[in-house]
């Protein structure tokens, strides 16, 4: 594909974005259904896709933790499929009065939810991006140009023939889900600079491609940040409540960017936690690297250094800090965190109260898993990234920041003097 073929792409695209947005909320569950059918039927052609992606994996140097975002199981899909099942469930997000009010002159004046148009998915890796993006898209009224890695394009390709065999059943143009498979990179910076073709682009994997896509965009971009999220056990924590929290932060999935990167430990509850958490966690596999007081109580573990309370590792590797007091561990978090989740274990609720009001991310939890975070886990159907900007959404991108709104203003014949 040369930069004439994308740009007649997005065009088309641009196009189908008109045709969609005239569908009703009921034609465009159909093709939801659809969707979930399909994706249910044709586990064995997705399975076989991804199987040739993740053959090539080694050719191009994937780590550990990219080969496990790459790789579909029959369960995964079935939660793709039940990720665009639930959005049906959702309320149209689409042609929604948000406001009313009529004028002194009796002008009559309505603010509408409406599409944005055409938003572009810049990703890695993830072929469930492709997926989910398309889904909510489809649902939000919104044609989709979808740029995913080089490394799943078999399962990016088959995925979206599934996509246009569901759109060519609804009549509605295949230009509605654009994928753009050539790897040539110069077509992504020709992307990003296609303002009035292209209305939002959401950028989502690792720091460089969101910092490249934010630094190159000329139209408005969503940026989906990195998680380098921290958990940590207060004096008054409950363990027996905090080990699970701990290790299911850490271990269920290292790979993505929910997963808790460093553990925080006030110093008077810091020997027992220690005792109880670090057998389950390296009984899981984790390699745990610690500040000299951590090495203080347990030499085994590996010195931290400098930049491990920085690293969004993806990886089964934790990093441990005891500190004095709640005001330390909020201090350590604001110097380090990216924004994204943060939790605290405890049982005093005064303690919660200030450590939740002085930590500025876009999900902050008390006693729980930071794992939470995700559209799906939401009750947001699936989700097209984790916002970790203030405008014009935060946390789980769902349905509803997909949307915008306009005026329509009804007169009879009134002017302006």
């Amino acid at each position: 594909m040369n930069t004439e073929e994308l740009i007649q792409s997005v065009r088309k695209a641009r196009q189908a974005s008109s045709q969609l947005a005239l569908l009703s909320g009921r034609e465009r569950n159909g093709m939801l259904q659809s969707f979930h059918d399909e994706l249910m039927k044709q586990k064995k052609r997705l399975l076989e896709a991804n199987a040739r992606d993740l053959q090539k994996a080694g050719d191009y140097g994937l780590s550990e933790a990219m080969v496990e975002r790459l790789t579909l199981s029959e369960k995964r899909i079935e939660e793709i499929a039940e990720g665009a099942a639930q959005l049906i469930q959702l309320p149209d997000p689409c042609g929604r009065t948000l406001k009313r009010w009529t004028l002194p002159n009796g002008l009559d004046i309505i603010r509408t939810s409406v599409p944005f148009g055409v938003i572009a998915m810049i990703y890695e890796s993830r072929p469930n991006v492709t997926a989910d993006a398309a889904a909510l898209c489809l649902k939000s009224g919104n044609a989709c140009v979808l740029r995913g890695g080089k490394e799943a394009h078999f399962t990016n390709e088959a995925m979206t023939d599934i996509l246009h065999e569901v759109l060519r059943g609804a009549g509605v143009e295949e230009a509605a889900v654009t994928s753009i498979l050539d790897p040539d990179r110069s077509l992504v910076h020709t992307l990003l600079t296609l303002r009035g073709l292209v209305d939002l682009v959401i950028p989502r994997g690792g720091a460089g491609l969101i910092r490249s896509v934010v630094e190159t965009s000329t139209v408005p971009v969503i940026e989906t940040g990195s998680g380098v999220c921290h958990t940590y056990v207060d004096k008054d924590a409950d363990l027996a409540k905090a080990l699970p929290v701990i290790v299911n932060a850490k271990t269920q999935r290292p790979s993505v960017c929910n997963a808790m990167e460093t553990l925080l430990i006030h110093q008077q509850i810091a020997p027992e936690c220690i005792a109880s958490v670090f057998p389950a966690l390296r009984a899981k596999g984790v390699e745990i690297r610690g500040d000299e007081r951590v090495r203080a109580l347990d030499p085994s573990v590996l010195p931290a250094v400098q930049e491990d309370w920085s690293t969004e590792y993806g990886a089964l590797i934790l990093s441990v800090s005891i500190v004095d007091s709640l005001e330390d561990a909020i201090s350590h978090i604001r110097k380090y965190s990216t924004g994204h989740s943060e939790c605290i274990m405890s049982e005093n609720k005064e303690t919660i109260r200030k450590f939740m009001n002085s930590i500025d991310a876009a999900c902050v939890y008390a006693n729980a898993s930071t794992r939470f975070t995700d559209g799906f886990e939401f009750g947001f159907g699936a989700e097209i990234g984790i916002s970790t900007q203030k405008l014009h959404v935060r946390g789980p991108v769902g349905l509803e920041p997909l949307v915008t709104y306009k005026y329509k203003i009804f007169g009879n014949g009134q002017i302006r003097e």
